[in-house]
């Protein structure tokens, strides 16, 4: 399954990879945070999906995806306590209904983004699950 992280869970969980990535470039190009999510992933076997306005999602095959989510997909107020673990449930969801797993992160990422943009600022976690409704109609999938 996704593994959702910001960047503090990420140190946690891996932290030599962290490392790696707050590390200066000294020598040869920078280690990235695509890079940094594509290890982990690698060493996890599974897919991860770094959080961040530049949410990074990739599988243990290198296959990777950035979800960005700047200038006019900006949602500053995602950064906000759960709104991750609505993000992983969302995720969860999807594989419920037959979603490969990096299919359903890069999903899940985008109608986050979403979804927090439909709200605007102010939101908490809890309002996330409600704007989804209102996301698939500007979408028109309802």
């Amino acid at each position: 399954m996704p593994s959702p992280s910001h960047a503090g869970e990420f140190a946690r969980n891996f932290p030599d990879i962290a490392a790696r990535l707050s590390a200066p470039a000294t020598t040869g190009p920078a280690f990235s945070k695509v890079d940094a999510t594509r290890e982990a992933a690698a060493r996890a076997g599974c897919v991860v999906l770094y959080k961040g306005p530049d949410t990074v999602i990739a599988s243990p095959d290198g296959t990777c995806a950035i979800n960005s989510a700047h200038y006019d997909r900006a949602a500053p107020w995602l950064a906000t306590a759960g709104s991750g673990d609505v993000l992983a449930g969302f995720i969860t969801g999807l594989l419920a209904r037959g979603f490969m797993p990096h299919r359903a992160a890069e999903t899940a990422a985008w109608l986050h983004v979403e979804r927090a943009r439909s709200f605007g600022p102010g939101l908490i976690a809890d309002d996330l699950p409600e704007e989804l409704p209102k996301v698939f109609r500007s979408l028109r999938l309802c």
